[in-house]
């Protein structure tokens, strides 16, 4: 039997490259070789203050980046979280082994608590058990995940380990497949909607070459006859990297080293690539906006599969537990 994969994306606005090369392009390799569970998380999107109405959208939205980007619903499971009530359910049981100065300690939650200040909710604290649930219900064992996340997979073992240990051996201790994470196009921040430093999935090629024209490189190059280090600049090691071939990548750092490219000789390298690699996917993204009904049985149809492991997951808990009332 193939082993378990879950891995989730919150449905937060257009998918940009980043989310694209960090999951989407990673799972679509994944489902050839893994039993895969790909989520649209959206109860992780409300610890933050959402519109009823754009959530609709945005999941609707993340469900067309997934299927453009190569997942396929005859490999791979794509659910939504909230039409999965099991999720919520799970994450209450959890709750009552989760220590909360534990919660506490995880860095994202200590991010976002500073950064809303003024909406400090329980979701937030609590988003670390909800993930959790999200990889235990379906008992994964394996978790692609940004460097970032990894606290979140380790409290994820923690939470399986002490469950285990009071009620009986039932979760696997899932290991994380850590992705790259990519900076955005000003080379210091991870790549951001909010920020505005991130190249869309459906941006025209205008678009793209309007934005990566003037991306940082290596800030040490002022004029084009300076010689730079590729493998400080984020448009060689990040982008380059992930769209350009080695023998591209030879002719740019041997150019970059020895001031025979500019770094606009280099970019257009990379618009070319990237042109090449994410045309397909846009087309695809069109295809699908006009295909509303389609996309929404896949969500539909997905997420009842989901809702039957899930479901035998939770029953498996409830008789460890005690509450098997009607067996």
């Amino acid at each position: 039997m193939k082993k378990r994969i879950f891995s989730g994306a919150q449905p937060t606005g257009r998918l940009h490259i980043g989310n694209y090369l960090g999951a989407l392009k990673n799972w679509a390799q994944l489902q050839n070789n893994y039993d895969c569970v790909f989520g649209i998380v959206d109860y992780h999107a409300i610890t933050v203050p959402f519109s009823p109405q754009e959530i609709k959208k945005r999941v609707f939205d993340c469900a067309v980046g997934f299927l453009a980007s190569g997942i396929d619903p005859e490999k791979s499971i794509i659910m939504l979280q909230s039409l999965v009530p099991q999720h919520a359910e799970l994450t209450w049981i959890f709750n009552c082994i989760s220590p909360v100065q534990e919660l506490m300690r995880v860095p994202t939650f200590k991010e976002k608590a500073s950064q809303q200040k003024g909406n400090v909710n329980i979701g937030l604290l609590d988003y670390p058990v909800l993930m959790a649930v999200d990889i235990l219900i379906y008992k994964a064992e394996f978790v692609p995940v940004g460097d970032d996340q990894i606290p979140h997979i380790e409290l994820t073992r923690e939470i399986a380990r002490e469950f285990n240990k009071r009620f009986g051996e039932t979760f696997p201790e899932p290991k994380e497949i850590v992705r790259p994470r990519m900076l955005g196009l000003d080379g210091t921040n991870k790549m951001s909607k909010t920020l505005g430093n991130c190249i869309y999935l459906d941006e025209s090629p205008d678009e793209i070459w309007k934005k990566l024209a003037p991306a940082v490189t290596d800030t040490r190059r002022k004029k084009r006859q300076d010689p730079g280090e590729p493998n400080d600049c984020n448009i060689f090691k990040s982008y380059h990297k992930a769209f350009s071939n080695r023998e591209e990548l030879t002719y740019v750092e041997k150019g970059c080293r020895n001031a025979s490219i500019g770094c606009l000789d280099c970019k257009r390298i990379l618009f070319d690539n990237i042109v090449k690699e994410l045309t397909p996917v846009r087309e695809k993204i069109e295809r699908f906006k006009d295909k509303k009904d389609y996309v929404m049985d896949v969500i539909i149809e997905g997420s009842k599969k989901a809702g039957v492991l899930a479901d035998e997951t939770l029953r498996e808990v409830k008789q460890k537990i005690g509450f098997d009332y009607l067996s």
